[in-house]
């Protein structure tokens, strides 16, 4: 016969010191913990509760430009380092941790529309309405020197000289090739001072230019006859062209599904599309009450940020329809540029009060050094709010958003003209021939055609 006895070893419950936590055993068994959803509803209220109280996420700006913001770059190789154009000709390399000016780059004689650094960081291209394309040596160690001498400027390694303004420039993910938008389609090489192949579909102008993250030689770009057009650098003409009801003013590649972009739109909504398959987008993004001006993916492709003409920064999920953050200033003016910096935990936007700002991308985050136990807590608490979001209570807090009175009567007004919109196609529908009229979903209404 055996007999069942409790046995309990010293080491497990003795404290090594007298610091350490005392050691606590607990039972999960169901059947003793009949109050445990409840419990954790409770703890998931309080947790999305204690997100708006923590929600700080600006952390400053960095001042320094005399003129609107118009552009910026990351640097791949640098964390730390940004760069900056402005509607002046200024160019400025930040240094994000002391948010200071590490350099300024002169020579533009108008707007700076357009900045890429190269794939190892050893180039900046920077392009103007002056219809010169620059490269500059940025190189860490020419860089580091500049820093240690008295001087605080660089020039130019080389100048070209084109016929017409540029608008938007990009520089190959791998490889030495980068390419300018403006008139037509320019394709570039570093050792040579004329493009090496050129691209045109019509003869509005191309107002912005991406190259794909995954095949070298595929690129989009968006011209101001509301086109969007796919280039193959291997084909002499391009590949396929769609033309939305309003233009698009920036474009985004998702970096970890290189097959699908994004298009920050002048009617206030992003679309994504699949560019295989361009007669439909993917997801519709909406929530700006203004032009779409910039857009820019994470690095992890689940999530990108949005710069709008209505002084807002926006934090989409790649996925979803709806914001899920969204940062505002008193002083912020329009947004023209907006990126994710190099790890994923902050977002710059440039406007045109002149001024970078930094903010987290996660709101409530906490910053510094964060303890064992304390990054547990906080994964406990994103595990729970998870697990209880579709709660209505829980629901109606996380969704609760501080916004401008002008953009709160903007989005008011906008969701009562797509009401109305939408109650007259039901009763045009309900008073007509079965059949004979359609409603098109809002993913392939904002699409005209598509050209082979």
């Amino acid at each position: 016969m055996k007999v069942k006895v409790i046995s309990r070893s010293v080491d497990e419950f003795t404290r090594e010191r007298s610091q350490d936590l005392q050691r606590v055993f607990r039972n999960y068994d169901p059947n003793l913990r009949t109050q445990e959803k409840a419990v954790e509803y409770v703890r998931a209220l309080n947790a999305v509760k204690l997100d708006k109280i923590f929600a700080r996420p600006f952390i400053g700006a960095m001042d320094g430009h005399i003129d609107g913001v118009s552009c910026m770059a990351k640097n791949p190789t640098q964390l730390k380092w940004i760069f900056s154009g402005a509607m002046d000709g200024d160019i400025r390399l930040w240094d994000i941790a002391s948010r200071r000016t590490v350099c300024q780059f002169p020579g533009h004689q108008g707007a700076v529309r357009g900045l890429t650094v190269s794939t190892d960081g050893r180039m900046l291209v920077s392009c103007g309405t002056d219809c010169t394309v620059r490269l500059w040596n940025t190189s860490v160690d020419n860089l580091m020197e500049l820093g240690h001498s008295t001087k605080n400027s660089v020039e130019p390694a080389s100048v070209h000289v084109g016929k017409n303004a540029f608008l938007a420039v990009d520089h190959q993910w791998d490889g030495e090739l980068f390419a300018t938008a403006g008139a037509q389609v320019d394709i570039w090489n570093h050792n040579r001072s004329e493009p090496i192949n050129s691209f045109q579909w019509g003869t509005d102008s191309v107002i912005s230019v991406r190259f794909n993250p995954g095949e070298p030689n595929l690129l989009v770009a968006s011209a101001s006859d509301r086109g969007i057009m796919l280039y193959d650098l291997r084909m002499a003409t391009p590949v396929t062209k769609m033309i939305m009801m309003t233009k698009t003013n920036s474009i985004a590649w998702n970096p970890m599904e290189p097959i699908n972009f994004t298009a920050a739109n002048e009617d206030g909504n992003c679309y994504s599309y699949d560019a295989r398959k361009l007669d439909e987008a993917k997801c519709v993004h909406s929530d700006h009450v203004s032009a779409v001006m910039d857009i820019d993916y994470s690095p992890t492709g689940r999530e990108f940020v949005t710069g709008s003409y209505d002084r807002t920064v926006r934090l989409f999920y790649y996925n979803s329809g709806h914001s899920r953050e969204i940062y505002h200033t008193k002083r912020m003016q329009r947004v023209f540029c907006v990126k994710f910096s190099g790890d994923g935990s902050y977002v710059i936007s440039g406007s045109d009060d002149t001024n970078l700002r930094l903010w987290k991308a996660k709101a409530s985050e906490q910053l510094g050094v964060v303890l064992p136990r304390e990054r547990k807590k906080h994964e406990y608490h994103a595990a729970i709010k998870k697990r209880y979001m579709h709660l209505p209570e829980v629901k109606r807090i996380a969704r609760h958003r501080h916004l401008p009175k002008p953009i709160y009567k903007a989005a008011a007004l906008m969701r009562a003209m797509v009401d109305a919109r939408k109650r007259k196609e039901e009763r045009r529908k309900a008073h007509s021939a079965p059949g004979s009229i359609t409603t098109q979903p809002l993913r392939r209404r904002r699409i005209i055609k598509e050209v082979e």
